[in-house]
């Protein structure tokens, strides 16, 4: 049998945004510290102050229910947290508090307002950082960006470096199922599919990804330019005539990749690395085709990018790059060839 617990109530604040391992790590620290636990999560309102494309208070918290249900069911509650210290200057019943190494202070602070206050100061168990394979800091806010998923894995594996990834047939059934919500619309107007996908999204808050020239064009055409548009002069595998070619005119940034047909090339993957990065509206062009980019353009952008793609004679597809969608296309990776 393990130690009794040293103490009575602990307590975990914190946003708790894309529950990963680090968290996982913080709650577990406090349940073998403590006979009970209360975890305090910022509400919506403190959330959004920090980033945008926060999950809701409400996922946030059957996140770590879920979790509660698993490791705790019984010693933890948990709670709406809506100012920076909560409870924690007043609470009458807790003897301890969990902080990683930068909260660490602000539980300092705690303390000197429950001394205040009149009440013991609160004993700090200090938990440190989680890091990945590459030594940085397991947070949301790299989860959100689309550098790790929430074990610290990176998304784009280091084996797939410097290879050509070739299709097998083997992913061929998986890739003709579309990956997000297919908006339909007659080929010979695409805006008109276009209008009803753009129409679920809020743009001011989105990455807009287009991939094709067709989509590339219907959206410049609605005078919308897209963060990022890949383009390779074809339309169904047919070379496009002089004037139905992109203007790439509306782009601050144009960069090409030569990626031939059935296969993704480390050249593709260092362009789409670069134009993540870039701020200002990018295009690439892509020597061979673009069809498969969006396996990879998914494994580094971030959370609150969008990908459209156009189905032929159907519509247009929207891919939001949720943690879903990139660990597809990872687990669709490893179905290909390494050359």
């Amino acid at each position: 049998m393990g130690a009794p617990p040293r103490f009575q109530l602990c307590l975990v604040g914190g946003t708790f945004d894309r529950l990963h391992a680090g968290h996982r790590l913080l709650l577990d620290a406090a349940c073998r510290a403590a006979a009970r636990v209360e975890v305090h999560l910022t509400n919506d309102v403190m959330a959004d102050q920090k980033s945008v494309n926060m999950q809701s208070f409400e996922t946030r918290r059957d996140e770590v229910l879920n979790w509660v249900a698993s490791n705790a069911p019984t010693r933890v509650s948990v709670h709406e947290l809506t100012d920076h210290h909560g409870p924690a200057p007043t609470h009458p019943k807790a003897d301890a508090i969990v902080a990683t190494p930068e909260t660490k202070p602000e539980c300092e602070r705690i303390n000197e307002r429950r001394v205040g206050n009149g009440l013991a100061p609160l004993h700090i168990i200090e938990v440190a950082h989680l890091t990945d394979i590459g030594g940085d800091i397991i947070s949301s806010s790299r989860i959100r960006n689309g550098l790790v998923d929430v074990e610290g894995h990176p998304w784009f594996s280091p084996a797939w470096e410097g290879h050509v990834l070739r299709m097998h047939s083997r992913a061929e059934p998986e890739l003709k199922t579309p990956m997000g919500v297919l908006y339909e619309g007659p080929e010979t107007a695409p805006e008109v599919a276009m209008l009803a996908a753009l129409e679920d999204i809020d743009t001011s808050q989105t990455i807009l990804i287009a991939v094709g020239d067709v989509t590339v064009s219907t959206l410049l055409a609605l005078d919308i330019v897209p963060d990022l548009g890949f383009i390779d002069g074809q339309t169904k595998r047919t070379a496009l005539a002089a004037e139905e070619q992109v203007d790439c005119s509306a782009f601050t940034h144009v960069l090409e990749a030569s990626n031939p047909a059935g296969v993704l090339t480390p050249e593709l993957k260092e362009v789409i690395a670069q134009a993540a990065q870039l701020e200002e509206p990018t295009v690439v062009v892509v020597d061979g085709e673009e069809d498969l980019a969006p396996l990879y353009i998914h494994l580094h952008v971030p959370l609150h990018a969008v990908v459209f793609y156009g189905q032929p004679g159907v519509g247009v597809v929207a891919q939001p790059s949720s943690l879903e969608t990139k660990a597809r296309c990872r687990r669709l990776l490893e179905l290909f060839e390494v050359v």
